[in-house]
């Protein structure tokens, strides 16, 4: 169940990164992120935002996958920190993603919350 779980939240957290690695590229989705303030292709600045986005979530879904004992057994005592930091970055995510004035970036609240219950 555990191992179940680590890999529904570490396939949606690949979809994210693809996402964020799109906007980093020059893809025109910016509506569909930071409120819809950018729309169209994102400005140089927002781009570097993308990367270091990029960067957290591999963070993020390598303590998953350490927490559900599937990575890097060694950083299990860091996991027991670190998984209570997604959690916090899942519900900043789900609540933010929920209440952006962008209507499509609304899309992204329930892959957030998904991530947050499993």
């Amino acid at each position: 169940m555990v191992e179940t779980s680590a890999l529904i939240f570490t396939v949606l957290t690949g979809i994210v990164i693809l996402f964020q690695l799109g906007l980093a590229m020059g893809m025109p989705w910016g509506s569909a992120s930071m409120g819809g303030k950018f729309p169209g292709k994102y400005p140089p600045e927002m781009r570097i935002v993308a990367i270091i986005s990029i960067v957290v979530l591999c963070l993020i879904g390598l303590i998953v996958l350490t927490r559900a004992q599937m990575l890097f057994p060694q950083f299990m005592p860091f996991s027991k920190i670190g998984i209570w930091m997604v959690v916090v970055f899942c519900s900043i995510g789900t609540i933010l993603n929920t209440i952006t004035p962008s209507k499509i970036e609304r899309i992204w609240a329930p892959v957030a919350g998904v991530q947050l219950v499993k």
